[in-house]
């Protein structure tokens, strides 16, 4: 008996593939995340986080994906990404079976305010519900940004690239929402020996210069550490 010819891709359904990007800034001292607002259905007129389709004839793989949505979505470019979950099945989106790559994105607002984009920033409590299943993934962008915030550099990427030790230490306690000793703070960051001094200095309102930073961990895989600083 003859065995059955092997099926080609072209007799199975392809499910749709997306990149979502959790856009997260510090303003006012307050963590806000980009949510523009949707120009076309399914949910216009809506807030939801950055993403798109990814472009098999455009994108080698999906950081060229995320790469290029941050850049036509939100006017950005050479920002903190870094892969958060990937979340799929036929509820996610009334368009079908769908797979969506969820990225954390973390930026200076100093970036974002020269956008020409209007990204539509609201802080992370006052979110309203979200479309598609993008509620579940700011969830868990928040959890992986505070749960491994305490022992790691990644609050400090929300930070512009030269910053002084008392801006650092003001963005872990706003990220991690809670008091940290100032002193223990300083001791600890130049112990673990991930920050390099820069020959920069600046005034501050006391008149006295501050000495300036940057971070020395270029790569995702370099900003962790078996100390926590909160």
């Amino acid at each position: 008996m003859a065995s059955a010819a092997p099926a080609t891709h072209q007799e199975f359904e392809r499910p749709f593939t997306t990149v979502d990007i959790v856009l997260l800034t510090l303003m006012g001292g307050v963590l806000h995340v980009a949510l523009p607002v949707r120009e076309k259905e399914p949910f216009a007129g809506r807030p939801a986080l950055v993403g798109g389709f990814v472009h098999a004839e455009e994108d080698r793989n999906l950081e060229d994906a995320a790469a290029r949505i941050l850049r036509d979505k939100a006017g950005i470019e050479d920002i903190y990404v870094e892969q958060l979950a990937t979340f799929g099945g036929i509820d996610r989106d009334p368009r079908g079976w769908s797979v969506g790559v969820a990225y954390l994105a973390l930026v200076p607002h100093t970036v974002l305010a020269a956008s020409p984009i209007d990204l539509n920033l609201v802080p992370v409590d006052e979110v309203p519900t979200l479309p598609f299943d993008h509620g579940r993934i700011l969830a868990t962008a928040l959890n992986r940004l505070r749960g491994k915030g305490a022992y790691s550099t990644l609050p400090a990427r929300l930070l512009p690239k030269v910053f002084t030790l008392s801006e650092m230490h003001s963005v872990y306690e706003q990220v991690m929402d809670t008091k940290i000793d100032l002193n223990s703070f300083r001791r600890k960051v130049l112990d673990l020996d991930i920050v390099k001094e820069t020959s920069q200095k600046r005034i501050l309102q006391s008149a006295r210069p501050a000495k300036q930073f940057r971070l020395k961990a270029t790569r995702p895989e370099e900003s962790t550490f078996d100390r926590s600083l909160v």
